[in-house]
């Protein structure tokens, strides 16, 4: 039972905080730090992360399907070409980032830094532009920005789309079929570790059941964080999540 609720969690938190502008890695860590959690097991990693990105799959299925059709390579490369900024700094400072996660003070200055930025994007006005190749390296280059833990992902593609004056529709869509490659690249590192036996492979006592409930969950709730989401950006409300992630920052400073 105490897996299951484990497992249930984590996922949990991993389908909110993967696509909501309040930091996964951030939340991890914290949540780590004050209820003396160990980290999970790779496999169950490596589930969790899946059942995210097939939700970023399921969600976004008509337009993968119609860049499929159409051949849209011009799509295909502002994708990758969003991806490049990120992969770069992570094999020059992997060492350097990692080492931050260890630090709850770092993470809970970097919540508050997202939550100043989030907050800020109340002031952009509406844009009606798509995603040139422009835009879609500076989405890419805060991408990297969010390589740091309590940097959101999410938050920080879409302020960048924002500024650059994007449809709210069209910078969510971009932004979360760019995270694709770089969770598919973790995903298939985090293999890898499995495969050299480098690292810890799963949780005593994990089973196959445990790990495919933990992916669907993920798909389910990230599913249902993607829709949150969109209406957020729609609604005009999606600065909110910088008081929250500001003040989460700063509880992280004061307590930890």
């Amino acid at each position: 039972m105490n897996d299951f609720l484990n497992v249930t969690l984590l996922a949990l938190l991993q389908g909110v905080a993967e696509f909501l502008p309040i930091s996964s890695s951030g939340h991890l860590v914290i949540g780590q730090h004050l209820l003396g959690v160990k980290e999970a097991g790779l496999q169950l990693d490596v589930f969790l992360h899946g059942g995210t990105l097939l939700s970023v799959f399921m969600f976004y299925r008509r337009t993968i399907l119609r860049i499929l059709t159409e051949r849209d390579w011009a799509f295909v490369g502002k994708i990758l070409l969003s991806a490049l900024p990120a992969v770069l700094v992570y094999f020059v400072f992997r060492k350097k980032i990692d080492a931050l996660f260890e630090n709850a003070k770092m993470v809970g200055a970097l919540l508050m830094f997202t939550g100043a930025v989030l907050a800020g994007t109340r002031l952009l006005p509406k844009g009606d532009q798509s995603v040139s190749f422009l835009r879609a390296l500076w989405m890419g280059a805060m991408q990297a920005v969010a390589l740091l833990p309590g940097v959101s992902r999410s938050g920080m593609t879409l302020a960048a789309a924002r500024s650059g004056k994007v449809d709210a529709e069209r910078a969510a869509e971009f932004s979360f079929l760019m995270s694709a490659p770089l969770i598919m690249g973790g995903v298939l590192l985090e293999i890898l570790k499995m495969c050299r036996g480098t690292e810890a492979v799963t949780q005593e006592g994990m089973g196959w059941g445990l790990l495919i409930w933990g992916a669907l969950f993920a798909t389910v709730v990230g599913y249902l964080s993607l829709i949150l989401l969109i209406k957020a950006l729609k609604g005009r409300w999606f600065w909110l999540f910088g008081p929250y992630c500001f003040i989460a920052g700063l509880l992280t400073l004061w307590f930890l």
